[in-house]
């Protein structure tokens, strides 16, 4: 039901209008990255908060197209102001080539938190409680559950249900298979090389991210707490049952520079 649903998301475009279900998304989509500066986003890093005076991020030109520069250099992301549920969000990325710190050598890695929830930082000092669709170098549409905390203390879980096989303690998209409900660790994207390892520049044999220097487009459909990745037009996971169905988004540094050139974000209700 779900891939049946990216699928025809997929189909729609908020860039023109071929027919009345296009127009209507254009209609309703959220430019979430305006092509002139991050109105609709703040800032929150591992030791600067709220403040970026390194310039962690900053909108540049790249390829001709403004684009949203995260050097990495600092942990920590780029937030929205507001929260959002039930919504197709289309991202374009393409990796820089500088690498920082402790992931100085290692696979060139970011991602975007689903659902953030509770106070700035709450996960790892820098993070929220989300669902993290897992940007990284042969792992583009993993699944990643993170568990935080509110004001008071109290955990906030991020559980979410997968259909997987499991390879030692790694668990692969594959649907049909049974299902398994976790609230920490990934859920890989089926096709992530089992032999993956943690270096700069890999690439799996079945990747389907472009290749380094190139765009790529990835989708997220979240629907009443069902999370669909499409990575280049793939559906390439799907989880289901989410604890989390509404919050921020947060576009992560970590220790990779990458560049977003769209930031889509456009209401389920506008073209379902």
């Amino acid at each position: 039901m779900m891939a049946a649903l990216a699928a025809s998301l997929a189909g729609c475009t908020t860039s023109d209008s071929r027919g009345a279900s296009d127009a209507k998304a254009n209609a309703a989509t959220i430019r979430l990255f305006n092509g002139k500066d991050l109105g609709n986003f703040y800032t929150f890093l591992e030791t600067n908060k709220f403040e970026d005076p390194g310039r962690v991020f900053s909108v540049v030109k790249e390829d001709g197209v403004p684009a949203i520069r995260v050097s990495g250099e600092e942990f920590g992301g780029f937030v929205t102001r507001a929260e959002y549920e039930n919504y197709r969000l289309v991202v374009e990325f393409k990796w820089g080539t500088q690498t920082w710190g402790r992931r100085l050598n290692k696979a060139m890695d970011s991602g975007i938190l689903l659902h953030c929830n509770g106070p700035d930082g709450n996960y790892a000092g820098f993070w929220m409680a989300s669902v993290e669709c897992q940007i990284i170098e042969g792992g583009c549409g993993d699944l990643l559950m993170l568990e935080g905390k509110d004001a008071a203390g109290q955990t906030i879980k991020s559980l979410l249900t997968v259909e997987c096989e499991q390879g030692g303690k790694e668990y692969w998209y594959h649907p049909g298979a049974v299902a398994i409900t976790r609230g920490e660790g990934r859920f890989n994207w089926y096709g992530r090389d089992p032999q993956w390892q943690d270096v700069k520049g890999f690439r799996g044999q079945r990747d389907i991210e472009s290749p380094a220097g190139k765009w790529t487009r990835i989708e997220v459909i979240c629907d009443r707490g069902n999370i669909t990745n499409l990575v280049n037009g793939q559906v390439v996971n799907i989880g289901t049952g989410s604890s989390l169905r509404k919050g921020k988004l947060l576009f992560q540094s970590e220790g990779a520079e990458i560049f977003y050139r769209r930031i889509e974000l456009t209401p389920l209700s506008s073209i379902r």
